[in-house]
This record gives C-alpha cells, structure tokens and sequence, in this order.
C-alpha cells in the first residue's frame, strides 16, 4: 500500500511541476529592469536593484508603476524609494484588491511604510492606490512579477503611513494563501516536488495558518527510501511558527515543538551552537540544508530522512536513563521535554502582518 502511495505521489508531482508555467526564480534586478523598461518605465527600470536589496527581496512582486513624467514632477523624490513604496511583496491581482475594504493598507517592500487602497464611490470598478489610479492593470504578469500601470501623482509615503487614518489590515490567511503558492512553486524548482503535491493536499490546513515551519525530505531522499514522510508530513509541520536556522539553534536541548498531528509533537534532541546546524538534531535527526525555501510566512528546512517517532519518556522521577539506540549515527538519552514553544494561534492578530 505504502509503494502505491508513493508512486500516485510521484506521477502527481511530475504532473504538476510539468504543467507548471515557467516562472523565473527570486526575479534578479537585471530581470525586474528589464521587465519595467519593455513596459515604458524607464525611470523605474533604473531603480530595479532597490527591489532585490530590500529585506523582502526574492519574490514575488507586485509593482503599481507610475509614469517617468509622475515621476519627474517630484523633483526630490528618490526614485529607488518610490519604486520601494509602490511594490508589495506577493502577488496582488487588480480582482483580488476589489475584494479589500475600503481604505485598506498594505506594508510594501519599504519597512514601515503603507500604501492605502480606495475605490471609486460612485464607481467601484476604479481602483486607487495611494489616490493615483490604477488606469492600466495587469500589463504583466508571469506568477512571480505583477505590474499595475499607474496615474496621477506620487510622492513618498509618510513614516506613518502603517498606522495615520483607519486601519484595515489585509486578512492573514490571505497573504498565507499567496506564500504557500510561492513556497510551493520554489519548492518544485528545487527538487522537492513531492513536499510541494503535499502542501497542495493539505491546503486547508496550511491556509489558517498564522505562519508555519516545514521539515522536508527532497525527492531524491524519496525515492532512495523515504517513502515514510509521503504519510507522515503533518508530522513534520510546525504550525504558527516562523523558526529560521539561527532561531533553531538557539532552541536549548528538549523544547518541544507542536505538530500539525496535535498530540504528536517534535524534540530538540541535541542542541545547536557549532554554526549551520551542527550538531543540532530533532528527533535525532540532522538538519542537512536549512532554510531551502523563505518567505513572509513560511520556512522550509531540508533533512536527509524522515523524523522517527520519539518513544514514550521515561517517568521524571527515575534515575535511570536508557540509549534508545542509534539513529542518523547519533545515540542520545530520551528526556522528558522540559521546555515547550506554545502555538502564536493563540494570539489574537487582529492586524494581520
């Protein structure tokens, strides 16, 4: 049953990533000038590395492009800044807008700084994004760029611009929907097709999330005899958390981490502190390539083989300590978890990011 499974996984994942369209991979400046200047943006065009060296560089993008004359009558303004100030990380498509309340703000690729969206009253097929017009949308669009022709003035966002006026912040389940399909389309590109099908299957549980941690095995590893984490992937799925490789190696041996299975839940087996994860184990097993996939809302870590079931730990008052034998050339003492990292869903974020 258990190869029946693999092998419906396997023609799926080959499915998809051949159905797929080409998209480009963390869009270089190169790429974003040369996108923006075939457009006739050219005064933006020059700007195109501010993109990539943003702290949310890497991709997607949604560009709402004023002309190169909006531009020019803002004598003082810097043009990286303005480009900065009018692109959102994630893909934000003029029907998807409509659907955000009025006056709703949006954080762009500039910390800090939010542009607010409004609509027409008297004619809500007109979409305004900081009071210039959207009068050409969608004049690209390849899944991981996204440009809006823009008109009217522009100037630069005040410092403010998160919090002045009513605040409707974009749902987070929503900018969740849009990471997962980023996450899911790098990891077919990076020979993890196989946990991209899954994330794709357990959408409904991913989508709620708040953010989320995933411990990948890549196809490779698969189909070499990892068939295990094809049944066990919500066993390898922190939700709620957003746990980079320098925040997992700072966790102190024992923590405990939830799981997507409930009950069922991950150990620090072996802490970190000797640089790229070394010798930091969970569940005894180690961290080959971390942080394969990031963004906004979701991390990918990549292991050589399925986390093992923990056996059940020994009662806190014995004295005894039992080897539960060698797993991934590791032998290690089962403790009982002392230290716990309690779900964030807990939080009310009534703001969302």
């Amino acid at each position: 049953m258990e190869n029946i499974l693999l092998k419906v996984f396997i023609l799926m994942a080959s499915f998809f990533t051949a159905s797929a369209l080409p998209s480009p991979f963390s869009p270089t400046a190169t790429m974003l000038g040369s996108i923006l200047r075939s457009l006739g943006f050219r005064e933006l065009s020059l700007a195109a590395h501010s993109l990539t060296e943003s702290p949310w560089s890497g991709g997607p993008y949604t560009i709402f492009a004023p002309t190169d004359v909006s531009i020019s009558v803002c004598g003082s303004c810097s043009v990286s800044r303005i480009l900065q100030e009018h692109t959102l990380p994630g893909v934000f498509s003029v029907n998807y807008l409509r659907t955000l309340a009025f006056g709703t703000k949006l954080e762009t690729m500039a910390p800090g700084r939010c542009i607010t969206v409004t609509s027409d009253l008297l004619n809500s097929t007109k979409l305004f994004i900081g009071g210039a017009e959207i009068d050409r949308p969608n004049l690209f669009n390849n899944g991981f760029v996204v440009v809006h022709g823009l008109s009217g003035f522009v100037s630069h966002l005040p410092a403010f611009s998160c919090i002045l006026g009513p605040a409707h912040a974009v749902p987070a389940f929503s900018i969740m929907r849009l990471m997962l399909r980023d996450a899911s389309t790098r990891l077919r590109i990076s020979g993890y097709s196989v946990l991209a099908l899954a994330l794709r299957v357990k959408y409904a549980d991913l989508a709620i999330l708040h953010n989320a941690t995933v411990f990948g095995v890549n196809d490779a590893a698969i189909f070499a005899g990892g068939q295990a984490y094809v049944r066990d992937v919500r066993f390898h799925i922190v939700p709620n958390h957003l746990l980079m490789d320098h925040d997992l190696e700072e966790l102190p041996a024992d923590t405990v981490l939830p799981t997507l299975e409930g009950s069922q839940t991950l150990a620090v087996t072996t802490a970190g502190g000797g640089g790229f994860l070394e010798p930091m184990r969970i569940n005894h097993v180690r961290i080959t390539s971390p942080n394969v996939v990031h963004n906004l809302k979701i991390v990918v870590h990549g292991l050589s083989k399925p986390f093992p079931h923990l056996n059940d730990p020994p009662a806190a008052e014995s004295s005894s300590c039992e080897i539960q034998g060698s797993m991934d050339g590791y032998e290690s003492c089962a403790l009982p978890p002392t230290l716990e990292i309690k779900s964030t869903a807990e939080i009310d974020d009534r703001h969302g990011f």
